[in-house]
């Protein structure tokens, strides 16, 4: 991955494809749905440059993750913020990093939670691949592979930053 890949560059990249996408397929009044910690930081930027009218959504999938029972709670579970009902609702849902599909999985798990969405669009900052689960983004700013043992982690929020850690 290029180390010079500007987080808040990327944003306003993943801001004009999704933009276009919302006109496009069309998706009339959407609530956008960040997942912690990173994908509600993209969240916030995104939803600040498209200027939608529902307020912003927060997700904690902890409670949803496939291998809760292996690594046990998360020490900073925050509760989802999601006030509304996602029924018939169009759903945009960011992440930073799509890596294996499983994140995304139980945010979905969730999401359904809230009710039955008319769709679901995933906007992702870096789409890493290496699927596990049959899950592709609709909107990426950047698409990258590692080397084993190497991962990506946003951090932030003020400022951002991507930084690729492990082996090289």
């Amino acid at each position: 991955m290029s180390s010079d890949r500007d987080p808040e560059a990327l944003i306003a990249e993943l801001a004009t494809t999704l933009s276009a996408l919302i006109k496009q397929r069309p998706l009339p009044d959407p609530v956008m749905v960040g997942i912690h910690t990173g994908g509600l930081w993209v969240a916030e930027a995104l939803h600040r440059r498209i200027g939608l009218a529902e307020p912003l959504a927060s997700l904690d999938i902890s409670f949803y993750r496939d291998d809760f029972t292996r690594i046990g709670l998360n020490p900073q579970v925050r509760p989802s913020n999601l006030r509304i009902s996602l029924s018939e609702r169009n759903v945009i849902l960011v992440d930073d990093v799509l890596y294996t599909g499983r994140t995304i999985r139980a945010a979905m798990n969730e999401l359904f939670d809230y009710g039955r969405p008319a769709c679901i669009v995933l906007a992702v900052l870096v789409d890493r691949g290496e699927r596990e689960l049959p899950i592709a983004p609709d909107a990426i700013a950047m698409a990258t592979r590692l080397a084993p043992g190497q991962h990506i982690k946003l951090t932030g929020p003020d400022p951002m930053k991507l930084t690729v850690l492990g082996t090289k």
